[in-house]
C-alpha cells in the first residue's frame, strides 16, 4: 500500500504504542493516551517569547570593553549554540513525526522545533547587537573542531534513525538490495523492527543529553557575565532559552520511561544499551569539559575557569544520568556553580505583560485549581 499522509482507518489513540503502530490521522486531543505531552505543549505555547523583546542594545558597549580572552569565550558560546539549535530545529520533525503514533506526542515534536527554531533566531538577534557584520561569526563557526566534533556527536544517531525508518516505511522488514542516489553500487541492507526501535532508543538518549547537558557550559559562562554586570541582554535571553530546554529534557525523560512500559522490546534494548547509553553521556560530559578548555586557553574570568565548570558539568551529568534510569559513574553532592539556580529557576514570579524584560511572564496559562468551594460565600 502506498504511503498516505492521512490513513482512513479508525482507529482508537489510547490503544496505540507512542511509535511504529497505527498511523496518526485525526488530530484528535478529546482522548488521550499520554496527557503529559499536552501539559508539555500548553506549558510551551504559554513561554511563547520573541528574541527582540529582549533589550540587548546596552551588549555592544559592554562587548568592546571586554578583555580579548572574554570575548573569545563570549562570541564562542555563541557559535556552538548556534550549531546545537540548528541541528534541533529541523531533527525532531524530520526523525520522529514519520514514526509516531500519538497525535498528542506528534504535537509535541512540532511545537519543540518551532521553539528550537526561536533560539535560532534568537543567536542572530545577539550576534547583530554586537558585530556590524554578523556574517564573521557565522562564517568561522565551522572552521572551530570543538564545534565540529560536537556536531558530529550529534547528529549521527539523528542520521542513523533517518535513515533506517526511511527505509523501513519504503521497503519493510527484510533484507533487500538497494543503489542509492548519484551511485551504482549495489548495497545488501537488512531492515528489522527491533533494530529501529534500537535505534529510536538512542536517538531519544541521545536528544536527551543534548538539551540536558551540552548546552551547560555555554550557559553557565553567559550567566557569569550577567553575575558581572555585563552583556546582560544576552543572559536575559538564554534565560529563557535554558527554561525551553528543561521543557524539552522532560519530554525526552517522559518518553524514555513510557517507552519501557509501552514496549517489552523497549524494555529490553534498554538494558542491552545500557552500557552504550552510559558511555554516551561520558562523551558529552568529556567533551564539554573539552570545550570549557578550549573557552579559557586564554585565560579566565572572575568567578568562573575551566576546573569549575568541568565539575559544574559532572554534577549536571549525573543529575541527567540518574534521571534518565542510566548509571553514573560521577558523584552528586553540592552545585559547584550554585548561583546558575536562579538563572535556571525563575518562574515563580507573575508580572504584567508589558514589562517585556521579565522573563517569568506567562501567556496563556490556565490554573484548574477551582473547586466547589472556591466561591462559597459569594453572592452576585
Amino acid at each position: 500500500m502506498r504511503y498516505s499522509v492521512f490513513d482512513k482507518k479508525k482507529s482508537d489513540p489510547t490503544l496505540a504504542k507512542v511509535f511504529l503502530d497505527n498511523t496518526v490521522n485525526v488530530a484528535r486531543y478529546d482522548k488521550q493516551k499520554y496527557p503529559h505531552f499536552e501539559k508539555l505543549t500548553d506549558k510551551q505555547l504559554g513561554f511563547f517569547w520573541r528574541p527582540e523583546e529582549i533589550d540587548a542594545l546596552r551588549d555592544s558597549k559592554d562587548f568592546k570593553a571586554l578583555s580579548s580572552h572574554e570575548q573569545h569565550i563570549f562570541t564562542s558560546n555563541l557559535k556552538r549554540q548556534i550549531l546545537l539549535d540548528s541541528v534541533q530545529g529541523r531533527s525532531p520533525n524530520v526523525a520522529f513525526l514519520p514514526i509516531i503514533s500519538l497525535p498528542e506526542i506528534e504535537t509535541w515534536i512540532e511545537t519543540w522545533s518551532f521553539f528550537e527554531t526561536i533560539h535560532s533566531r534568537s543567536y542572530t538577534h545577539i550576534i547583530r547587537n554586537i558585530y556590524s557584520d554578523p556574517s564573521v561569526v557565522f562564517d568561522e563557526m565551522l572552521d572551530i573542531k570543538q564545534i565540529v566534533t560536537c556536531s558530529d556527536q550529534i547528529s549521527k544517531y539523528y542520521d542513523d534513525l533517518i535513515e533506517y525508518s526511511s527505509w523501513y516505511n519504503l521497503l519493510g522488514e527484510g533484507v533487500h538490495r538497494v543503489t542509492r542516489a548519484n551511485s551504482t553500487d549495489v548495497e545488501e541492507i537488512d531492515i528489522s523492527k527491533y533494530e529501529l526501535k534500537r535505534k529510536i532508543w538512542n536517538c531519544i538518549m541521545s536528544v536527551n543529553i543534548l538539551e540536558g547537558v551540552r548546552f551547560y557550559v555555554s550557559f553557565a559562562c553567559s550567566w557569569a557575565f550577567a553575575e558581572l554586570k555585563k552583556m546582560e541582554g544576552n543572559a536575559k535571553i538564554i534565560k529563557l532559552i535554558a527554561r525551553d530546554e528543561n521543557i524539552h529534557l522532560a519530554s525526552t525523560q517522559h518518553l524514555l520511561k513510557i517507552l519501557i512500559k509501552d514496549d517489552k522490546d523497549f524494555a529490553k534494548i534498554a538494558k542491552e544499551e545500557e552500557t552504550n547509553n552510559v558511555q554516551m553521556f561520558v562523551d558529552a560530559i568529556e567533551q564539554e569539559k573539552q570545550w570549557a578548555e578550549y573557552l579559557f586557553k586564554d585565560g579566565s574570568m572572575i568567578g568562573l575557569n575551566a576546573k569549575l565548570l568541568g565539575d559544574y558539568i559532572e554534577w549536571i551529568g549525573h543529575k541527567r544520568m540518574l534521571s534518565a534510569q542510566v548509571p553514573s559513574p560521577y558523584k552528586g553532592g553540592s552545585n559547584p556553580l550554585p548561583w546558575t539556580q536562579k538563572w535556571i529557576q525563575g518562574q515563580d514570579v507573575q508580572v504584567a505583560p508589558q514589562e517585556t524584560e521579565i522573563t517569568s511572564y506567562v501567556i496563556g496559562g490556565v490554573k484548574k485549581d477551582i473547586d466547589d468551594d472556591s466561591f462559597k460565600g459569594m453572592s452576585l
